[in-house]
């Protein structure tokens, strides 16, 4: 048995040498080959939203009409576009998408997406861009908000719709637009900057575990969460969040130059008529409403910057998404009943 038990185990450990011997050189091969496709791995995906929703609406006809009236529908519909497209071509509106994350991981997405509209040298009426985003690094939304005001800087009018939230890093980058349009319960503002880190020195020391911290510059490390925290590297860290929250409030002054800025940069939020009124947004509807009235004047065309990702990455963001999903569904059964409107 035991013999037995071991020429299995010689089997197992010869079956797994030789799948080792080819896939590796099979895994060194695919990433040589997607090193080499990595400048071409990124496309940009035109759809057009018109058509779509016209599309759409054509569909109810049939439902309304008899088969013979439906069909003379369809042939003057027709015929009419003909006449439309050869008398004038409609002007392009075109309609972006963002969904933010604490990295604004979107950047990348959104500044690929802002390269074909500019490098295209098409002349557009308007760039619709549909924004969702709680906030998270400065530097990172800091960052998505000099990317469309690249499309200020070339002369394009720029939309902001917001129909859930834009709060924090989501309406700084928001606030470059030349209008924004929010749903009457979507939540804006929250102009303000938090930090917090948790600090396990005394949980350390009672261990007997010293932790050394050497910087060259004061202040290199205001706080630390291993080391002893003193009391003036928390007035510097103090004095940076201050810093950054004056340069958060003067690029929102600059952008909105209506609002007053002293009373929206209390860190609190606002909906509909009440942040309409302090200057935070300029009409207030959703996304598919301010679409609807541009598609009766405009061609309207969506555009996304899609890039395929590695298997490995595809896996990770699918588990995240299970995650995120899962930790949601939990927070949901901790609260439910607890805010019944």
């Amino acid at each position: 048995m035991v013999d037995l038990l071991i020429a299995y185990a010689f089997f197992v450990l010869k079956i797994v040498t030789v799948l080792i011997a080819v896939l590796i050189p099979i895994l060194i091969i695919s990433s040589s080959s997607r090193q080499k496709k990595e400048a071409d791995k990124g496309r940009i995906v035109v759809k057009n939203l018109s058509e779509r929703l016209e599309e759409i609406g054509v569909s109810l006809k049939s439902a309304e009409m008899d088969p013979k009236s439906y069909k003379n529908f369809l042939k003057k519909r027709s015929k009419k576009k003909k006449k439309d497209i050869k008398n004038k071509p409609k002007e392009i509106v075109y309609v972006l998408e963002f969904q933010g994350d604490i990295q604004a991981s979107g950047v990348d997405r959104l500044k690929q997406e802002i390269n074909a509209i500019i490098f295209s040298q098409v002349k557009c009426k308007e760039v619709v861009l549909k924004v969702e985003s709680t906030g998270g690094s400065a530097y990172a939304y800091g960052l998505c908000a000099a990317e469309l005001k690249r499309l200020i800087d070339h002369k394009i009018k720029l939309t902001v719709c917001i129909d859930k939230v834009a709060a924090s890093g989501g309406y700084l980058m928001s606030c470059v637009a030349s209008k924004i349009v929010a749903a009457p319960w979507a939540i804006v503002g929250s102009i303000g900057v938090i930090a917090q880190l948790p600090n396990f020195h005394k949980f350390l020391k009672k261990q007997s575990i010293d932790i050394e911290l050497h910087t060259a510059g004061e202040f290199k490390r205001t706080l630390t969460t291993l080391g002893k925290n003193t009391q003036k590297g928390r007035e510097k860290f103090i004095s940076e969040l201050e810093d950054l929250h004056l340069v958060f409030k003067d690029f929102v002054k600059e952008n909105r130059s209506k609002i007053k800025v002293a009373t929206v940069s209390t860190g609190e939020v606002w909906q509909g008529e009440k942040a309409k009124k302090l200057g935070l947004i300029d009409e207030i509807g959703t996304s598919d409403d301010y679409l609807l009235k541009l598609s009766n004047k405009f061609k309207l065309l969506e555009i996304k910057y899609l890039e395929k990702k590695p298997f490995t990455a595809r896996i990770a963001a699918s588990t995240e998404i299970i995650l995120e999903k899962a930790f949601y569904k939990f927070l949901d059964i901790l609260n439910k009943d607890r805010f019944i409107t």
